[in-house]
C-alpha cells in the first residue's frame, strides 16, 4: 500500500505542466536552478516551490556543486519514474563527453557510449591533464573497457563536434556556460577521492545515466 501511495503523489506532483516539464528536462540533464528558471520562465519563487513539491515525493534531489559551491544542481531520481516514462529518450548518435581535466569522467562516458550504443563518441577537457587518471583506466578494464591507449586533450582539438554534446563536470559546465542545447550530467569527481569504489560509482552512473538517454534499438 506505501508503494501505492507513493506513487499516486508522484502522479499527483507530475500532474501540473510546469512540473512535468522540469521533470523531462531532468531526465536527460541535471540542471541548476537558474537554467531552470530560463527554461521555464517562470518567477523564481515559484520554481522553488516546484521544486520543493518534486522533492517532498522523491522525484529530484539538490546538491551543491563541485565546482561554484555557491550553486546547487537539480538531479532526478530516475528509478522513482518507474511506470511513468516521463522525458526525451533519444535516438542512438555520435556523442562528445566534455570535463575539465578529460582524465577521468568523460574519458569513461565516451568508452561507455560507444559499448552501450555501437556509435562514435569523444571527450574533451577545458583544461587536460597529462594523462588518464590511473584509476579511471583500472575502472575501464573492470568494466571490459580499455583506456589503455586513451590521452587527455583539449575540447578545442576536437574537430565537427556533434550534436549531442555532454558536461559531466560541473567545473566545465559553469566554465563553457553553454545554454540548453548541451546536456548536464553533474557527477563527482572520482580523482577527488581516487578509490576503486569511487571510480566504479561513476562508471555504474555513466552506463545509468547513457541506458535513460538512449532510446533501446
Amino acid at each position: 500500500m506505501d508503494d501505492v501511495v507513493a506513487r499516486s503523489q508522484r502522479h499527483a506532483a507530475l500532474g501540473d505542466p510546469t512540473r512535468l516539464a522540469i521533470v523531462d528536462e531532468l531526465t536527460t540533464s541535471d540542471r541548476a536552478p537558474v537554467e531552470l528558471l530560463r527554461l521555464t520562465g517562470i518567477p523564481s519563487n515559484l520554481l522553488a516551490h516546484h521544486l520543493d513539491v518534486l522533492e517532498q515525493v522523491g522525484l529530484i534531489t539538490r546538491t551543491p556543486s563541485s565546482g561554484d559551491g555557491r550553486r546547487r544542481y537539480v538531479h532526478l531520481h530516475r528509478d522513482a519514474l518507474a511506470g511513468l516514462n516521463p522525458g526525451d529518450r533519444r535516438t542512438a548518435q555520435p556523442a562528445l563527453f566534455v570535463c575539465t581535466h578529460n582524465s577521468a569522467r568523460s574519458q569513461l562516458a565516451a568508452a561507455l557510449w560507444i559499448e552501450l550504443t555501437e556509435q562514435p563518441a569523444d571527450s574533451g577537457g577545458t583544461h587536460p591533464a597529462d594523462r588518464v587518471h590511473p584509476g579511471a583506466v583500472a575502472a575501464a578494464r573492470r568494466a571490459g573497457l580499455d583506456l589503455t591507449t586513451a590521452r587527455p586533450k583539449l575540447l578545442d582539438e576536437v574537430k565537427s563536434p556533434p550534436a549531442l554534446v555532454v558536461t559531466v563536470c560541473d567545473r566545465a559546465h559553469e566554465e563553457l556556460d553553454p545554454g540548453p542545447a548541451w546536456l548536464h550530467w553533474s557527477i563527482p569527481d572520482p580523482v577527488a577521492t581516487p578509490s576503486r569504489a569511487a571510480f566504479d560509482a561513476t562508471v555504474t552512473e555513466l552506463r545509468s545515466r547513457i541506458a535513460a538517454l538512449v532510446t533501446a534499438s
